[in-house]
């Protein structure tokens, strides 16, 4: 009589357990619109000039103008 190797039962979550939280879907994206005042941590007051849907942002920050990438992290319509 051989031994066959156990193999270890699938693991079931705890209902308690902190880990089971489902995933957290991510806000939905700002929309601007061409003259839109918008504000930057890094670059502060801007307009924005140029829109490129669902992927950047041309924003005239008076001196320079940055082109924002989408989540528009740090950009915030005024």
């Amino acid at each position: 009589m051989s031994m066959r190797p156990t193999r270890a039962a699938a693991r079931r979550p705890l209902p308690g357990s902190p880990f089971n939280k489902p995933e957290v879907a991510p806000p939905p994206l700002e929309n601007f619109l061409l003259q839109d005042r918008v504000s930057h941590d890094k670059y502060g007051l801007g307009l924005v000039i140029g829109i490129e849907e669902g992927v950047a942002v041309l924003v005239d920050f008076g001196s320079e103008t940055h082109r924002i990438t989408v989540p528009y992290a740090k950009l915030f319509k005024l």
